[in-house]
């Protein structure tokens, strides 16, 4: 069943049974978006329920001249980018660290073999090796297309240094596939 206009309607209207409807039909591509972003099901759990009560008291607002999922999407990461700063008010100083030689770095990674020997969760699972900063700002640039001004004034980072978490991400990354790759073909 789509997402109508009517059962938005509906949800507007404070009926439950619409809005736990709409909680059904968008559960898939919103949980998508946070286990982008949270380490565990469990966070990104508590992230999507968060996020779709603001999806909820911005339907009001809510133009059917824009997808909903591109709008119910928009809300959930900038909901999960307010629990990011919140949660890092406490912290004070950032660590970034770099992993490998600009050696390593250099190698190009093989995509083919990498296509070949990762699965989805696999490859999610080296995003989360990434510093937590670094993997926000990869995932907003990278997947989710954000902009670095627009990502800048998110997290309250200038330009540079959001185009130096996507370009450390890039290197990490590659550096991580490269040596799971090397690591499978010794096993074989």
């Amino acid at each position: 069943m789509p997402i109508t206009e009517e059962l938005i309607k509906k949800c507007v209207g404070n009926e439950r049974r619409a809005q736990f409807k709409l909680y059904e039909l968008s559960f898939g591509f919103l949980m998508s978006v946070c286990l982008r972003y949270r380490k565990n099901k469990d966070l990104a759990q508590e992230s999507l329920n968060t996020g779709f009560l603001k999806v909820l008291k911005g339907l009001k607002s809510y133009k059917t001249n824009v997808p909903f999922i591109a709008w119910s999407k928009r809300i959930m990461i900038n909901s999960i980018i307010d629990e990011f700063r919140k949660e890092n008010r406490q912290k004070v100083n950032y660590a970034f660290e770099e992993n490998g030689t600009l050696e390593n770095l250099m190698h190009n990674v093989d995509w083919n073999a990498a296509d070949e020997n990762f699965d989805a969760e696999e490859l999610r699972s080296l995003l989360f090796e990434l510093p937590d900063m670094t993997r926000k700002v990869f995932n907003m640039f990278a997947i989710d297309g954000y902009n670095h001004g627009e990502i800048s004034e998110m997290f309250g980072i200038s330009k540079g240094t959001s185009k130096w978490h996507v370009n450390s991400a890039r290197r990490q990354l590659q550096l991580m596939v490269n040596t799971k790759i090397k690591s499978k073909e010794i096993k074989k």
